[in-house]
């Protein structure tokens, strides 16, 4: 009896999926296709070169991220650098007496012309209203 029931009870299981389980036959999946065979091949082809296309356009808009991505994490690096020692300017080269007291004249008339421009500038701020 026990044996029974189990033999019944795997028939059941073993019949109930393979009706559920059929393939469909093999041949054409586009047999009632409009405009027939050619038309189905190529819409297949369109499909496929659309799925290409946006594959294509996937990888080109990672790539730029990719690449922005890079830039800016360069730049983070190189502003994190420690900055490069300054290099001192080399010595200037020495002229002649004359020279160097024309040299020191001009100088020190340049730095009247500003200091009388910034006088100009200064009382014309401090003036009464």
């Amino acid at each position: 009896m026990r044996s029974l029931l189990t033999l019944t009870a795997l028939l059941a299981a073993a019949a109930t999926p393979a009706l559920a389980q059929t393939y469909p036959q093999a041949g054409r999946p586009y047999g009632a296709y409009p405009g027939g065979v050619p038309a189905a091949i190529a819409d297949l082809h369109r499909y496929e070169n659309d799925r290409l296309r946006s594959q294509a356009q996937s990888n080109a808009d990672q790539a730029r991220q990719q690449q922005i991505e890079t830039q800016l994490r360069l730049r983070a690096i190189e502003g994190a650098r420690e900055p490069t020692a300054v290099q001192p300017l080399p010595p200037r080269p020495l002229y002649s007496p004359e020279q160097e007291r024309t040299l020191r004249q001009s100088a020190a008339e340049r730095r009247q012309q500003t200091a009388q421009g910034m006088s100009q500038i200064d009382n014309w701020l401090a003036r009464s209203q």
